[in-house]
């Protein structure tokens, strides 16, 4: 195994040099609750928001930067001012009537989903909980939704997940567009980052920070337990901290620090083990990294999530086009045998509710959760993580191997044998396909395991997606 050896060295270093601020949680609470976190392996993201009732893209339509993502559209597209004031009067249609999270959290928990971060206030400002900061919120009398008994939306949200079994995280934008300590009116706005310098107007930088301080005050300390703080909006934060070497921090060019040492210090008062995410701000409040809409091609040498939408959207978009569960199977197999967890976006709708497609995806992946789910929740990698298309996972105390033999069609059709290449099962290893219940003859083949697969096994046995071999010492 010494070609395994050098692999795992050469992927490691090569990570390391890609993140070499990554800092280990001190605290014992955090990181009991980080081994915990590694373990659930799949969990649900929502991004839900005024912008549904548009069916348009979160909150990046009234940035006024030239992106693929920022472009606008409709009626007031051509002048960004009309835009903005049309967006912002979204707040007085939105009515979400068919707003059930419970159902949500049950077709997630059937899906094999153990954890929940929910969009509390995405960059546009409009807060999804009774804030007391703004009343740019749902459950301003200004909102339609406000007069329904549910209408503290993140409230019942994290409720309903909670009673689920699952952990619970709130996203949080640092930035805020409608806040006028933040876009000073007194300036049009450039771009994403704050209109002014905070060097220059201390005060009202400050008077955003305290903004910023007693929101998130209000999420850890009146919405019962909550696990992960989810902070987004990396360009707020201290300019010391910028990565020139990355594309859209150069545009940072002005000092952002709101003080996430006292915004942790609070946070973790309320709620004590509390895992926080300040995404790609390098150091101890970023408990894990976030790569966006990618699978990273490397085991990685410290805890992370890949965060991907379910369709090609974060928010709602009608007729999105979804992702198969053959590909979102696969997906979860390869995050995990590289060491990740997979955190899958679905934007739920401006009434309420997800698409049906959705729910239908989370069915069919739950189908082969049923069967496979004990080598993907509280697995680690094992070596060599991967060969062509077979993946592979250990449980934690490495008595438990699992090989996933990925199929290229949605239904697996298992040859005659199975070629492991690259890896030998340990002598006398007893080696099982889940859900068929049948032990089967194998050998080592110049290092490779090969696996007779029985006529009568494969007659008997049906999966789609991915074979997994169950491999015991």
């Amino acid at each position: 195994m010494k070609h395994a050896f050098y692999l795992l060295l050469l992927l490691t270093l090569s990570a390391q040099a890609q993140h070499k601020k990554y800092v280990k949680p001190s605290d014992p609470e955090v990181q009991k609750k980080l081994r915990e976190w590694q373990d659930m392996k799949f969990g649900l993201f929502m991004h839900w928001g005024t912008y549904s009732q548009w069916g348009v893209v979160e909150s990046w339509s009234i940035c006024p930067e030239d992106e693929d993502w920022t472009q606008r559209k409709g009626p007031h597209a051509n002048n960004y001012f009309e835009y903005v004031k049309a967006y912002e009067n979204l707040q007085t249609k939105f009515n979400p009537v068919k707003f059930a999270p419970e159902k949500w959290a049950a077709a997630a928990k059937a899906a094999g989903m153990q954890y929940m971060i929910f969009t509390t206030k995405h960059h546009d400002g409009f807060s999804m909980f009774d804030t007391k900061e703004s009343d740019y919120k749902i459950t301003d009398s200004k909102t339609p939704f406000s007069s329904n008994p549910r209408s503290n939306i993140t409230k019942e949200v994290f409720n309903a997940f909670r009673d689920g079994g699952f952990s619970v995280g709130a996203y949080f934008s640092k930035p805020d567009w409608h806040n006028d300590n933040y876009w000073w009116p007194y300036f049009p706005p450039k771009d994403r980052n704050v209109n002014y310098d905070p060097v220059k107007y201390p005060d009202r930088w400050n008077a955003f920070k305290s903004f910023t301080y007693n929101q998130i005050k209000e999420l850890m300390s009146e919405y019962g337990k909550v696990d992960i703080l989810w902070l987004d909006g990396g360009w707020v934060r201290p300019l010391s901290t910028v990565d020139t070497t990355v594309e859209w921090q150069r545009g940072i060019k002005t000092d952002q620090d709101i003080d996430m040492k006292r915004i942790a210090g609070m946070a973790r008062e309320h709620q004590p083990g509390l895992l926080i995410v300040d995404r790609t701000v390098t150091g101890e409040y970023e408990n894990y990294t976030t790569p966006e809409q990618e699978v990273p091609h490397e085991l990685l040498p410290y805890p992370w999530e890949s965060c991907i939408t379910m369709g090609n959207s974060w928010s709602f978009v009608p007729g999105d086009d979804y992702k198969s569960a053959q590909k979102i199977v696969q997906m979860l197999i390869r995050v995990v045998a590289r060491g990740g967890n997979l955190l899958l976006n679905i934007g739920p709708g401006p009434d309420g509710d997800w698409d049906p497609v959705a729910y239908n995806r989370l069915q069919q992946i739950g189908e082969w959760m049923k069967t496979n789910g004990v080598a993907i929740h509280g697995t680690r990698p094992l070596a060599p993580y991967e060969s062509g298309d077979v993946y592979f996972t250990q449980s934690g105390d490495a008595k438990n191997k699992y090989a996933f033999w990925l199929s290229e069609n949605e239904t697996v059709a298992l040859p005659d044998e199975v070629t492991i290449k690259n890896f030998a099962a340990p002598v006398k290893s007893k080696i099982s396909l889940l859900g068929s219940g049948a032990q089967l003859k194998w050998r080592t083949d110049n290092g490779n395991t090969v696996i007779r697969i029985p006529s009568a096994v494969k007659s008997k046995w049906k999966g789609n997606y991915a074979a997994t071999f169950h491999i015991r010492n």
